[in-house]
């Protein structure tokens, strides 16, 4: 079965197409020692570019929500959507040696991500709902609880000292969401600022490698919806799920 007939497939194909465009177009701005700017912007646009034009290819009748392109309202009335992000760490993408940026592509039926994935090109890994990865088994040793780089949410404290967990800054939601998922983090938590094309693959994947994720309230994440703003996120081991809940809605 060719990626072309297989959602699943398709998500991780683009994912991994998008993540190697983005490694040499980095190498070469670097060597041509371009300003961060300059590489924040290309990623985003090449990225943008290649993933778009594929999905078209392979999905003429699919639409498709990227956080680069002008959003069409007639996505709402579509069976099938596509929710992308071409380059989810663009901060981190321009800086040199950091490897904790992503790309993701997922797909949405009936406000659910169907198939998605997530790569994470700094480390040349894809992971994907066509081959889910399996959660390692607990570490052992306080749970490590990521949070956002430039943003950690307050509700991360509560979190860290109901479990006693030790708190970890990464950059990328999709970074963040597959630490959990490659079992080097056991939560993650985020308030304030997100969109649904920064969780939409990452929720897709951590549901797919038996993670649990959930708005901070518990409820469902819901996607292609008239208003993108999907501020906050819960992703955590499952036997995690009861205590990071209780933590965020205690007083």
């Amino acid at each position: 079965m060719t990626p072309a007939t297989d959602d699943h497939r398709l998500a991780a194909h683009l994912a991994h197409r998008a993540g190697e465009l983005l490694v040499e177009l980095r190498a070469r701005l670097v060597d041509e020692e371009a300003p961060a700017a300059v590489l924040r912007a290309e990623g985003d646009r090449r990225a943008h570019e290649l993933l778009v034009s594929e999905l078209a290819a392979a999905r003429p009748a699919d639409a498709v929500l990227s956080e680069e392109g002008a959003d069409d309202a007639s996505r709402l009335g579509a069976e099938r959507v596509w929710v992308i992000d071409p380059l989810d760490g663009t901060r981190e993408f321009s800086e040199p040696g950091r490897t904790d940026w992503a790309v993701h592509v997922a797909l949405v039926v009936d406000e659910r991500p169907v198939a998605g994935a997530v790569s994470l090109p700094g480390l040349g890994l894809t992971l994907s709902t066509s081959d889910p990865p399996r959660l390692p088994p607990e570490r052992g040793g306080p749970p490590r609880l990521v949070v956002s780089r430039s943003r950690p949410p307050e509700q991360a404290d509560a979190v860290a000292a109901a479990l006693g967990a030790d708190v970890v800054p990464l950059g990328s939601a999709g970074a963040k969401s597959m630490a959990v998922v490659r079992g080097t983090a056991d939560a993650y938590v985020h308030a304030g600022g997100q969109y649904e094309w920064d969780s939409c693959a990452p929720v897709a994947v951590a549901k797919a490698a038996g993670c649990f994720v959930s708005r901070l309230d518990g409820s469902r994440l819901r996607y292609n919806q008239p208003d993108v703003y999907l501020p906050d996120l819960v992703v955590c081991r499952p036997e995690l799920a009861g205590p990071v809940l209780a933590a965020l809605t205690a007083g």
